[in-house]
């Protein structure tokens, strides 16, 4: 039997200086909202200072996870701790929900007795909190479609962006016609659009927690090219999983009647699966077909 391992690392862009960025304005924008919403006895702004605490915390997660990517292999943890990125997708879809939660109950609590708010500060403390939120997205666009890590953080940041809009949009509306539902009615919206999004980034991380095969590897090409390899008469056990949010695993069984094809094969195929299919280790077993002693693993798909 033998086993070839591939490692192939483009270097991802670490987004260091996006996190520091993103942080320092959020933590700065919850205290200035704290400050006005303690000042004119706004609880909208209170809440909201509340709820970007929350961004905060879900850029600190993400920028730790992004982090922990990068840590060596050790002894205990033989694929170093890439999956922490995983994790911290996973953790921010939840905050996500439950802060989409926490404005909807707001919402129809409101709608039931809506509250007159101070338009103008409110207005102007929201506009804020667009531009920030809006500058923070915008450092973390260029990575939302390779690593659902970075877009979690950056659906966050829209999430908010599109929250403080909702909350202008509100104060323009109350002060020019006094309709006081309008708040609540837009908040609810707000929450709906987010929501669908947020499901989508839930559902992805708990696939890849779960080690599906990662969205843009198509399992039954990657199956075909290993069987019409030259030589190949079988293949089994095969197996693809997500190590982070941006690498791919692949382990395969090939039934070989002439035995070890050698290193070059290996490595040849090893290469193939990293440029096709974007698979970053690979480890593959050769067989010499011996149905005597079958080497199919148990509780495998095929």
């Amino acid at each position: 039997m033998s086993m070839h391992h591939h490692h192939g690392h483009h270097h991802q862009p670490t987004y260091n200086r996006a996190f520091v960025i993103g942080i320092i304005l959020n933590i700065g924008f919850v205290i200035v909202e704290a400050v006005f919403g303690f000042l004119t006895n706004s609880l909208a702004l209170t809440a909201d200072a509340g709820h970007n605490l929350s961004d905060v915390l879900g850029l600190i997660l993400a920028w730790g996870a992004s982090w922990l990517v990068r840590r060596r292999p050790t002894k205990r943890y033989t694929y170093g701790l890439r999956r922490s990125s995983i994790l911290a997708a996973l953790l921010n879809a939840c905050l996500l929900l439950v802060a989409m939660g926490a404005i909807a109950l707001e919402a129809i609590e409101r709608l039931g007795s809506p509250k007159p708010i101070v338009g103008g500060t409110i207005i102007t403390v929201a506009l804020v909190g667009i531009v920030i939120n809006g500058i923070t997205a915008g450092m973390f666009i260029s990575g939302k479609e390779q690593d659902l890590n970075i877009k979690a953080a950056f659906l966050h940041m829209v999430a908010d962006a599109l929250v403080s809009f909702g909350v202008v949009l509100a104060g323009i509306a109350i002060i020019t016609t006094n309709w006081l539902w309008f708040d609540p009615v837009i908040s609810l919206i707000i929450v709906v659009v987010i929501l669908v999004g947020t499901w989508k980034l839930l559902t992805q991380s708990l696939d890849l927690v779960l080690d599906a095969v990662p969205q843009g590897i198509d399992l039954a090409a990657v199956r075909t090219y290993l069987a019409e390899l030259s030589g190949v008469v079988a293949v089994h056990d095969l197996h693809i999983w997500a190590m982070s949010t941006t690498e791919s695993a692949l382990t395969a069984h090939l039934v070989m009647l002439t035995g070890n094809p050698g290193d070059a094969f290996l490595c040849r195929v090893a290469m193939d699966l990293h440029d096709k299919f974007g698979i970053e280790h690979t480890t593959i077993q050769i067989e010499t077909g011996n149905f005597l002693l079958p080497c199919v693993q148990k509780n495998c798909c095929d």
